[in-house]
């Protein structure tokens, strides 16, 4: 199974969302919330696209990279759910190693917060992805969705009406 960055980044904000997302069944195009995300990682910092790289490499897609730093910078719209963000980013780190190149540290930047929030990986981090990689592959490979949690974050959620919509039996 291919693991890529926003598996990690759901598997700790919501498995629920990791299984359905993996499976095809995405609602984010619907969403008003990811539709304003996209804007303030595009207005944010116009002038990054001129001076930093985008960077795909094994399933990852970084927006922003400063090769000359080596610091890959991750923009996003709120810090709800920023061990998640954090996860994701070391993430990338982790891909950048495995590709060989050393040395990256990652920037979590949340601009209408005016905040950011240095990122590094770490032995015990390592250990973590591969664990997270192994679970992951396990849900999504689950011929059932997991159960259905209830956060407060799950209003502001693409799939919320999915979620919680009940079907009336009969």
């Amino acid at each position: 199974m291919y693991i890529n960055a926003t598996l990690i980044n759901l598997y700790n904000v919501c498995q629920r969302e990791l299984w359905l997302h993996a499976n095809g069944i995405r609602f984010e195009h619907t969403s008003d919330l990811v539709l304003e995300g996209k804007l303030i990682h595009e207005d944010s910092y116009p002038q990054r696209s001129e001076k930093y790289e985008e960077i795909e490499l094994d399933g990852i897609k970084v927006d922003y990279y400063d090769a000359k730093s080596k610091v890959i910078h991750e923009i996003k719209k709120s810090n709800k759910v920023e061990k998640a963000h954090e996860w994701q980013v070391k993430y990338y780190l982790y891909v950048f190693e495995q590709n060989g190149i050393e040395g990256v540290t990652g920037l979590l930047e949340y601009p209408v917060l005016r905040k950011t929030h240095p990122v590094i990986l770490s032995d015990l981090d390592r250990e973590k992805i591969e664990a997270m990689k192994k679970d992951i592959e396990k849900i999504v490979s689950d011929e059932n969705c997991p159960p259905l949690i209830q956060k407060s974050l799950c209003r502001n959620c693409s799939y919320f009406e999915f979620c919680y919509s009940k079907e009336v039996e009969e």
